[in-house]
Order: C-alpha cells, then sequence, then structure tokens
C-alpha cells in the first residue's frame, strides 16, 4: 500500500465500520458502527477533521496495563480507537500517526 486509506466495510450487523490504515497497511484507528453511507462519510470528514488537534484525543491505560486512545469529535463523542499498545510510547507513536496519516488518507469501500 503506497499510501494511507480509510478502508470501509458492511458489518455482520449490516452496519458500516471503517479502519484508518497507515502507509504500511496497519490499523491506527477503528471506528464504531454506522447505520447509512451518510453517516460513514461524516465520521470519516471528522476524523479528518479532529485528528491534527491533540486535545481530541484520550489517552487510556487498559486494566492488563496496555496503553489505547479514543478520538473525540468536537462534541465530545468518541469517533474511533486505537489498537493497544504496550508501552505510552508506542501509543503515542500511534496518536502522531494518525495526526499525519488521516488528513490525506483516500476513501476505499470494500
Amino acid at each position: 500500500m503506497a499510501h494511507p486509506e480509510f478502508q470501509v466495510k458492511t458489518g455482520k450487523d449490516n452496519q458500516f465500520y471503517f479502519n484508518l490504515t497507515a502507509k504500511n497497511g496497519q490499523t491506527i484507528l477503528s471506528s464504531e458502527g454506522y447505520k447509512s453511507k451518510d453517516g460513514y462519510t461524516n465520521g470519516i470528514a471528522s476524523v479528518k477533521k479532529n485528528a491534527p488537534d491533540d486535545g481530541r484525543y484520550e489517552r487510556k491505560v487498559a486494566k492488563d496495563g496496555q496503553h489505547y486512545f479514543t478520538l473525540k469529535a468536537g462534541n465530545g463523542e468518541p469517533i474511533g480507537k486505537s489498537e493497544m499498545y504496550k508501552s505510552k510510547d508506542s501509543m503515542e507513536n500511534g496518536i502522531q500517526s494518525v495526526k499525519t496519516n488521516a488528513p490525506i488518507a483516500e476513501i476505499h469501500v470494500l
């Protein structure tokens, strides 16, 4: 893969989900389910808009000690969640990757 992408899929529940992938194909952010094309299109637009703003990231630690983050929209609603990271530094690298890749990512419906 030569460029970052929002990969959109339909789930078994007939809702739409997207993953933001980096240039290397690694998933760096996953969405919640959306009931319509307008819903996921607005979700992607919100990720693109909010990704560069460090204040939109909520950094968290899971019960098992792994780190992860959520990206929130201007209204405080979560619009994406990261994978689990073993260290805080790895999580921060993930946030940086979302900041860099989301604004330039293309949309690809699978």
